[in-house]
């Protein structure tokens, strides 16, 4: 019977690496080590099977055995099927809609780990539900990523591994569990090179000011592949909730390719008007590149019939059949996969949240395929 464990090595001396050799040595050692750990990966939903599947496979070990049910009355139904004591598990949950299900799965799971006296217990958000709500903007309101936080270290969670978190502040919720916030640029940003012709000006898009520092990270990858870019911000006015009113744009846009990078994309209103705003001014073509890909409501139809040319998104969700095909999806299971290597293994996480950068166009290529 195949065993749904694999052993990592517990070396803290070793020095940090990037995504392609952390999983190459780690496939070629068998990840194992002079200390031997057991380790246990499992999928805390069906939504983030495939996910959890493709991180498995980069690691070249099974899933854990594990029964997510419900009951006749809607209770949900945890079963772990593996012995678990004195394992090193990883739980690989993201918490999407529907956002309480999958948080009442996760904390279900963690309290199911942590009564099997497991070693230790990792986390891996690639969606960090609730994010938005990280400060009080009004008078009796939650901070509800901040109680998630809560709920999380009260369960019994001894790290947690996230992508791109909504904002940065949310790891300091956090008061007792280390937090790696990953970034999915790392994997994006080749596909999105890809589509970049060798003649075209670039302008790189962020959507608010907020997003100012992840787009330059963005423009920072481009120069290493000396492709030149320039850097604008649209300022957007709320209606409400959900809904944009009028939108200007700061920065020289005209004749070029605008490429919006933003962290998160919900009913796609702000992202179709800002595509619809650059086109109206003078870019000549408009591409997105988003890590969570919620789309609620009427977002996917709004895409389909928007003026974006295409649409890079991260796996962190599920993505809906229905999803127009200018909607690219990227995995993150080699990035996670690495993470969860380095975390066994004692070595440093810090390369991985640096984004790669290769000298030629067919290295690019090389690095969007394997992302595929």
């Amino acid at each position: 019977q195949e065993t749904c464990f694999a052993t990592m090595s517990d070396s803290p001396n070793a020095r940090s690496q990037p995504i392609d050799e952390q999983l190459e040595n780690a496939s070629s050692r068998g990840l194992a080590g002079p200390e031997k750990r057991q380790v246990l990966l499992l999928a805390g939903s069906d939504a983030s099977r495939p996910l959890a599947a493709g991180i498995a496979k980069q690691l070249k070990m099974p899933l854990g055995n594990m029964d997510v049910g419900r009951f006749s009355d809607g209770e949900i139904r945890i079963k772990i099927h593996d012995n678990v004591r004195n394992v090193d598990a990883f739980v690989v949950q993201s918490t999407c809609p529907p956002v309480n299900e999958h948080l009442m799965e996760l904390l279900l799971v963690v309290r199911t780990l942590k009564r099997s006296n497991v070693r230790s217990i990792t986390a891996v958000l690639p969606y960090f539900g609730y994010a938005r709500q990280d400060r009080k903007m009004e008078a009796r309101v939650p901070i509800s990523a901040s109680d998630i936080a809560l709920f999380l270290e009260a369960a019994g969670v001894t790290r947690v591994v996230s992508v791109d978190v909504h904002c940065g502040q949310i790891q300091g919720f956090f008061h007792n569990t280390p937090v790696d916030n990953l970034s999915a640029m790392v994997e994006l940003v080749p596909h999105v090179c890809n589509k970049i012709q060798l003649d075209e000006k670039i302008c790189i898009v962020s959507p608010d000011a907020g997003g100012v520092a992840r787009a330059k990270e963005f423009m920072d990858f481009l120069n290493a592949y000396d492709i030149n870019s320039e850097l604008a911000i649209t300022i957007k006015h709320r209606v409400q909730a959900g809904q944009v009113g009028d939108m200007n744009v700061v920065g020289n846009i005209v004749g070029k390719h605008c490429i919006i990078v933003d962290d998160m994309c919900d009913t796609a209103g702000t992202l179709c008007k800002s595509a619809d705003t650059l086109i109206e001014l003078g870019a000549s073509k408009v591409t997105a590149c988003i890590t969570h890909p919620v789309f609620s409501g009427p977002a996917l139809q709004r895409i389909g019939a928007s003026k974006l040319a295409n649409v890079f998104v991260a796996d962190t969700i599920p993505l809906s059949p229905q999803a127009p095909e200018k909607i690219v999806q990227v995995s993150v299971s080699r990035l996670l996969a690495a993470a969860i290597s380095c975390i066994c293994e004692g070595t440093s996480v810090s390369s991985l949240f640096k984004l790669r950068r290769v000298g030629s166009q067919s290295d690019l290529k090389k690095l969007s395929e394997q992302s595929s």
